[in-house]
């Protein structure tokens, strides 16, 4: 799809260190909390450059019958697999990336070195191998799978969630990366801003009437990967797979038309959105690949507010809420957080921007 980069003028001389801020590390979160609706919820206003502190289970008292939450239901695979050289012994780690033709992936390799073409891998005792085809531009490589049964349920025993790299300590429970509402699998992230829901605040969520429309896109591993330009707009986006159904498209242009909000659940929602809607707001049901960059100057076509979580220092999630928030609102507001010991990444507290 050929997407509509909507851009004001005077905006597109900005330094990766323009969205550099200091965080101290206790404040990364490394678990979850026991309740995921108990997570702090910081509300910015952006008419008036106000903040409320709140716990995420208020977030119903913002939102209005008609309004459309938009959320993604796509679901983590255990998409990292630490494995050896089968004729060396040598360790070896893949991150799936996606899946091609057939049982052929597309992966990172570290250590890149030890994966020749032709070299052959072996993970879980031998109940998967994989075998490398070609390396691919960016120096992943394309790897065939060898296994037998339904490859979901190989990977299921044999592979381990992609936990960012800010995560240090183990996951006791599998599910705690995952959306409640968690459905297509092929992510190699979680989109963390769902992670705060409950089956029961989406229950409360409807009864009031709010809308829920479920899009998928798949979040890949690149979204961990550090910005290494010193110029923005010099950034190239990885690209990710996406598809909104026709009801969707449906239940947020109705929701528009009324007058009503948009409401994204996460940046992988909006970036969705954004890439999908034309030039007079109106969505269009489809699927494919988006590597759609947003960063201040960007003019937003169809996202009127977004739930977030508190993103790294000079990455591309950071840009994108200071897009549509201001940047140095934004850093003001992430600074207010540091002082109030707000929980930060993905495990950590959300943010509420309207």
């Amino acid at each position: 799809m050929q997407l509509n980069m909507n851009w004001m003028n005077g905006e597109t001389d900005l330094k990766v260190s323009d969205f550099d801020y200091e965080l101290p590390e206790e404040l990364i979160a490394q678990t979850p909390l026991d309740k995921r609706d108990e997570s702090r919820l910081l509300v910015y206003h952006r008419a008036t450059k106000t903040t409320e502190h709140r716990v995420f289970r208020d977030i119903a008292e913002y939102l209005n019958s008609g309004d459309c939450l938009v959320i993604n239901d796509t679901k983590v695979i255990p998409a990292r697999l630490l494995g050896e050289r089968e004729d060396t012994g040598g360790k070896m780690e893949f991150v799936l990336l996606r899946g091609e033709e057939g049982d052929t992936w597309r992966v990172l390799v570290k250590p890149g070195k030890r994966a020749h073409i032709g070299t052959r891998f072996v993970f879980g005792n031998g109940l998967l191998k994989a075998e490398v085809l070609s390396v691919t531009e960016e120096g992943g490589r394309i790897v065939r799978f060898f296994y037998e049964g339904v490859f979901e349920e190989v990977l299921d025993q044999v592979g381990l969630m992609p936990l960012p790299p800010y995560i240090h300590e183990e996951l006791k429970d599998k599910d705690r990366y995952q959306t409640v509402y968690a459905k297509y699998k092929g992510s190699a992230a979680a989109p963390t801003a769902g992670l705060h829901f409950t089956p029961e605040l989406l229950e409360r969520l409807t009864d009031k009437g709010v809308v829920i429309a479920r899009i998928t896109l798949h979040v890949g591993i690149g979204t961990f990967r550090p910005v290494k330009v010193e110029d923005v707009q010099d950034h190239i986006m990885h690209k990710e797979v996406y598809q909104v159904t026709e009801q969707a498209a449906m239940q947020i242009n109705a929701a528009k038309a009324s007058g009503k909000r948009i409401i994204s659940v996460g940046t992988t929602s909006l970036r969705t959105l954004e890439s999908v809607a034309d030039g007079n707001g109106a969505v269009h049901a489809g699927s494919g690949e988006t590597g759609i960059f947003i960063y201040p100057g960007y003019r937003f076509k169809i996202v009127d507010a977004l739930i977030t979580n508190f993103h790294l220092p000079k990455s591309t999630l950071l840009m994108l809420v200071s897009a549509l928030a201001g940047r140095e609102e934004m850093l003001a507001v992430y600074r207010e957080a540091i002082s109030l010991r707000y929980r930060f990444f993905s495990f950590g507290d959300a943010m509420f921007i309207v």
